[in-house]
């Protein structure tokens, strides 16, 4: 039997000196890290379009599109930094520090669900994204099917409202614009022909 590693506590400033030099992408949570898996096409595809379609809609407004999971966001109040798929910022971006990786206010995000993060997205993450005082809006994307689960800052609780068909069209409040499933899902071949 392999020895098992005990769990190596990281305080965020010394995640935050390792991350910038890492080559993989790793979350922090509660003081320890989470490496992130690679997205399969379908995940991809599914970002790359909705992050386009948002990004058209606000070219012209205060609002602001992050996509690709690359900007990395942090909870002030739980101490802890995430990649979302995408990220909207309305109004001026705040930066942790000068390097401007990390975001403090964002407005809007999105997470593209699959079988092993689904769980971690909805559960885990909500629970630290929804101390951001900034958010207004958290959405998630089923891969594998047509579903996306909306949940919008009324305070004090958050009120989820889920989008099940392809012509159904997600109003987004926090940046005044809507996102079609018809977009959305629109490189995608589920099983039943959908």
């Amino acid at each position: 039997m392999a020895p098992i590693a005990a769990p190596t506590y990281l305080t965020p400033e010394a995640y935050l000196e390792l991350e910038r030099k890492a080559i993989t992408k790793n979350e922090y949570v509660n003081g320890e890290t989470i490496a992130m898996a690679g997205a399969s096409f379908v995940h991809n595809f599914i970002t790359f379009d909705t992050a386009i379609h948002l990004n058209n809609q606000l070219m012209n407004t205060e609002c602001q599109v992050a996509g690709t999971g690359d900007l990395r966001v942090k909870v002030a109040q739980t101490e802890s930094y995430f990649y979302p798929d995408i990220v909207v910022v309305c109004g001026e971006p705040r930066a942790e520090d000068n390097t401007f990786d990390t975001l403090l206010n964002p407005t809007l995000i999105v997470e593209v669900l699959s079988a092993s993060t689904e769980t971690y997205d909805k559960d885990e993450k909500f629970t630290h994204y929804r101390q951001i005082d900034s958010l207004q809006e958290y959405i998630l994307i089923s891969q594998d099917k047509v579903q996306v689960l909306r949940y919008r800052r009324h305070e004090p609780e958050w009120i989820p409202t889920e989008f099940r068909a392809l012509a159904d069209v997600v109003p987004l409040l926090s940046n005044q614009c809507e996102l079609p499933l018809q977009h959305v899902y629109r490189r995608v071949k589920f099983d039943n022909g959908n």
